[in-house]
């Protein structure tokens, strides 16, 4: 059952709350996570709840970061380590990759990565290209390290429970831009609420297409659902959560129904989420497909700092619904 609504800000800030008080391994560390508070304020009254122990400020270095947070981790600890954006997170890829997602295969399963990388995502509100991206796929790429990327509250809640919970280093992005949105939450009493890593979820019931997408992207992919249901077009919006793992069973049955399908991504065009999407499809469901993947993401361009050039260079649900009628 449904409990009061909560930005995805506060819902993200509950879920790491509660989790530091079931599990005293439990400790976040990053730049400004104590005094400051967090750059997005997700660890407000943190360190008088928890003290200087656990919640750690750290030097302004993302591969001092990352390699702390592997080591710890290896050592018995549960660190929730932050990345103040995810563009920062390209200066701790060899932590994040070549140490915390290899560490358990390297040896068998004799050490494990219990850690969480939680890491701001999106474009947009004029960053400029060097603060604007959604690389979430980059990170899919590697084995060993799980992708979450929630679209609302009540998902991110239960996402990050579960993330904290499992023995495996977790890349946990949260879309800059949802931050601020109101959603449901469970039960208050309901603190063992968990979403499994790697479980999707249909977000819109429908016949005609299916609309695959993640985070920021099934915003605009429910509001071209409500725009096409005007005109008499049945649009199923599936939310696949992880990038990694990828529930394409979910993907698969929806498209079995609809034999249509649309990828909608915040990030990038070349090599991406939606190129992965439609090559699995075409591999494994090509006698259910009565029309071509359409794919909408942002342009192949740095983002400008122009707000109206910044705005034409993002998806937008008009993007999307012109895409599902060029397949229909």
């Amino acid at each position: 059952m449904a409990g009061r609504n909560l930005p995805m800000r506060e819902a993200i800030r509950k879920a790491l709350m509660e989790e530091m008080h079931r599990d005293e391994d439990v400790f976040v560390m990053g730049e400004e996570v104590a005094y400051w508070q967090g750059t997005h304020r997700v660890t407000r009254g943190f360190l008088e709840e928890f003290g200087e122990r656990r919640v750690r400020d750290t030097p302004i270095s993302e591969m001092a970061i990352g390699g702390v947070a592997v080591g710890a981790a290896m050592a018995g600890l549960r660190p929730v380590a932050e990345f103040m954006t995810i563009n920062f997170a390209f200066l701790a890829l060899d932590a994040i990759v070549n140490h915390g997602g290899k560490v358990r295969y390297f040896f068998d399963g004799m050490f494990k990565v219990p850690l969480v990388f939680r890491a701001a995502s999106g474009w947009g509100n004029q960053a400029t290209a060097s603060h604007s991206h959604t690389p979430e796929p980059i990170f899919a790429h590697f084995p060993g390290v799980f992708v979450g990327a929630p679209s609302n509250s009540m998902d991110a809640y239960g996402m990050l429970k579960a993330s904290i919970r499992d023995d495996n280093p977790v890349l946990f992005t949260e879309s800059i831009a949802l931050y601020p949105k109101p959603g449901p939450m469970p039960d208050e009493d309901d603190t063992d609420f968990l979403i499994p890593i790697g479980k999707g979820d249909i977000k819109r019931e429908g016949a005609d297409v299916t609309i695959v997408s993640y985070a920021r992207g099934i915003d605009w992919s429910l509001a071209a659902a409500k725009k096409l249901e005007k005109e008499g077009v049945s649009v199923e919006v599936v939310d696949l959560r992880w990038l990694r793992p990828l529930d394409m069973d979910l993907v698969y049955e929806s498209f079995k129904k609809t034999n249509r399908c649309v990828i909608v991504e915040e990030s990038l065009p070349m090599y991406s989420f939606g190129s992965e999407i439609a090559a699995l499809l075409q591999e494994n469901m090509f006698d259910y497909m009565d029309a071509p993947i359409k794919r909408v993401s942002a342009e192949d361009v740095p983002l400008p700092y122009s707000k109206d050039i910044e705005l034409l260079a993002l998806p937008n649900a008009d993007k999307v619904v012109n895409a599902v009628k060029e397949i229909l």
